[in-house]
C-alpha cells in the first residue's frame, strides 16, 4: 500500500535539522499537485454530479474516518457561510460520530455496520450524492457506506490515495489521488490529507459555481455573520454595481444583508431612476 510504504527520501528523518525536514516536506508537496492534476477529469465529473444533486434539492454526503473525516467535516462546515446553503445540504458522516471531528477515535473506522446505520438515519435517497474519502481506500466504515448507498440507487464517488483500493471499486466513480509514501511513514494527515482537502475544495466550489452561487468570481450568497463579512458584502455590491460604499451598506441593511436581493433591487427601473 503506497501510503503505508517507507519513503526512501526520509530514511534519515530523525537525523535531519529542522530546516532540512521543512525543505523535504516542501519538496514532497509537488506530488500532491501532480496527483490532483492527474485526477482532473474524475474530480470534474464528481463536481458536476454534486451540482446536479444540489440543483434537484438533494444533499452531498461525505463519509470518512480519521483525518479524511475531519477534512470532510471542515469542507461541509464552510458551505453555509460561503455559499448561503442550509447546513443540511452538505453533511459529513465521520466514524465515531460528531466527537471524532475534534478527537481521534481510531477504532471506529473498523465498524462497517456503523457506516450503513449512519446513512440510513439520514434517510439517504437517490436525490443525494455520497462521497467516500479514505487514504487507504479500504476503511470498512467508508467502503460499507458507499456500497450501501450505491445499492440504494444513490450516485457515489470514492476518493482514495492507493491504487486498486476497494473504495475505488465500490463507488460509481473512483478518484485516485496517488500522493505516494509520506515522509513520516503512514501519517496520511500529510500529503494524502492535503490532497483530499484540495480535491474537496475543487468539488464543492465548482459545484456551487455551476449552481449559480457565484457572479463573476464573487460570492453573492455569503452570510454576513460578522463585521468582516459585512464589509465583504458591501465590496461585492460595489463591484457589481455603481453604488458607493455608503449606499451599499444602506441597501444591505434594508435587505437583511442579502446581496442577491440588493442586486435584484438595483436592476429595478424604479430604483435606477432614483440614482
Amino acid at each position: 500500500m503506497g501510503t503505508e510504504s517507507r519513503n526512501p527520501r526520509s530514511y534519515g528523518l530523525d537525523k535531519m535539522s529542522g530546516r532540512e525536514i521543512i525543505r523535504l516536506m516542501d519538496e514532497e508537496e509537488q506530488f500532491v499537485l501532480r496527483a490532483l492534476k492527474a485526477a482532473e477529469e474524475p474530480i470534474s465529473l464528481v463536481a458536476e454530479q454534486v451540482a446536479l444533486a444540489f440543483q434537484r434539492g438533494g444533499r452531498v454526503i461525505y463519509v470518512g474516518a480519521g483525518t479524511s473525516g475531519r477534512v470532510a467535516t471542515m469542507d461541509a462546515a464552510e458551505m453555509p457561510p460561503t455559499f448561503g446553503v442550509d447546513p443540511d445540504r452538505f453533511v459529513a458522516l465521520i466514524a465515531g460520530g460528531a466527537n471524532a471531528g475534534a478527537a481521534a477515535i481510531e477504532d471506529a473506522e473498523d465498524d462497517s455496520h456503523a457506516g450503513i446505520v449512519a446513512l440510513n438515519e439520514l434517510g439517504v435517497n437517490p436525490n443525494d450524492v455520497v462521497i467516500g474519502i479514505a487514504a487507504s481506500g479500504s476503511t470498512p466504515f467508508v467502503v460499507a457506506a458507499v456500497r450501501h448507498a450505491r445499492q440504494k440507487g444513490v450516485w457515489t464517488a470514492g476518493i482514495a490515495n492507493n491504487r486498486q483500493a476497494p473504495l475505488l471499486e465500490a463507488a460509481d466513480l473512483g478518484v485516485l489521488l496517488d500522493t505516494g509514501p509520506e515522509i513520516l511513514t503512514g501519517s496520511t494527515r500529510l500529503k494524502a490529507g492535503t490532497a483530499q482537502k484540495l480535491a474537496l475544495n475543487r468539488i464543492s466550489t465548482t459545484a456551487m459555481v455551476l449552481s449559480g452561487k457565484v457572479v463573476e468570481n464573487l460570492m453573492i450568497d455569503v452570510k454576513a455573520k460578522n463585521q468582516k463579512l459585512k464589509d465583504r458584502c458591501a465590496r461585492i455590491v460595489c463591484d457589481l454595481s455603481t453604488v458607493t460604499r455608503d449606499e451599499a451598506y444602506q441597501l444591505l441593511e434594508q435587505k437583511d444583508w442579502n446581496i442577491r436581493r440588493v442586486l435584484e433591487a438595483l436592476r429595478s427601473p424604479a430604483l435606477r431612476g432614483r440614482r
